[in-house]
């Protein structure tokens, strides 16, 4: 079978790679048959270069490439095209990003944590944040969603690169009449940013609470395995 490879973006924060080695182990044990292999983008080991060019020492001539991120934004549209563009002689298929097919997932992180039933919850959904405002407003239209399907008030916020950020949100939650404060991760892993969003958060209101990444959910697995089923079709159908 060609190759699954399992694209993360990387992190300073060893908890990160941590998290991210556990879901790929997981893809590996619920599809023994496949090859499954992690790399990252950056700050982590291995890069997405070395994993594809060890591919190639192998004799492999295909990989499935797929994008463990969230969002389309710079990682995803420019970053890993041009790595993989890094090594010749290997057809690569790059899949889909996780994106919102795990806002259920997040929803489910968050109602581990806060009654979604309370009518005076306020819910900060917390992502990275991206200088292309496309991606942003992904995160911002599923919390105006989960809004209009569950009654609390919900808005997004960003680590960096974008606004609002996690005050600013608060802050227009309590204008809005929220009395209790949760915080929902659009983030996959643990690392330097959830840390700074619950830094935030907890500085805005010392009673909120704090809904786990979403990397351990075994439908992460499930997806990035449906990701590679999906590229590996569409890359046999135009061959």
């Amino acid at each position: 079978m060609i190759p699954l490879v399992a694209v993360a973006h990387g992190s300073r924060d060893p908890r990160s790679a941590a998290a991210v080695r556990a879901l790929v182990a997981r893809i590996a044990a619920a599809a023994p048959d496949l090859d499954v292999r992690v790399a990252f983008l950056d700050l982590s080991e291995p890069l997405v270069t070395d994993v594809l060019r060890d591919l190639v020492s192998e004799g492999h001539r295909d990989a499935v490439v797929v994008p463990l991120l969230l969002g389309s934004a710079f990682h995803a549209r420019v970053d890993l095209p041009a790595l993989v563009a890094e090594v010749p002689g290997l057809r690569v298929t790059i899949a889909d990003v996780l994106g919102t097919a795990l806002s259920e997932v997040a929803f489910d992180r968050l109602a581990a944590v806060a009654d979604v039933s309370d009518p005076g919850l306020g819910v900060v959904l917390a992502a990275v944040g991206s200088s292309r405002a496309a991606a942003n407003e992904v995160v911002a239209t599923l919390a105006r969603r989960w809004q209009a399907r569950h009654g609390f008030r919900a808005v997004a916020a960003f680590a960096s690169a974008a606004k609002p950020d996690v005050p600013a949100a608060v802050a227009k939650l309590r204008a809005r009449g929220a009395r209790r404060i949760a915080v929902a991760s659009w983030f996959l892993a643990p690392g330097l940013l959830p840390d700074r969003i619950a830094a935030q958060a907890r500085a805005a209101d010392p009673a909120v609470v704090l809904a786990e990444p979403l990397a351990g959910d075994p439908r992460v697995a499930e997806l990035v395995l449906e990701r590679y089923t999906t590229a590996l079709a569409a890359a046999t159908r135009s061959a």
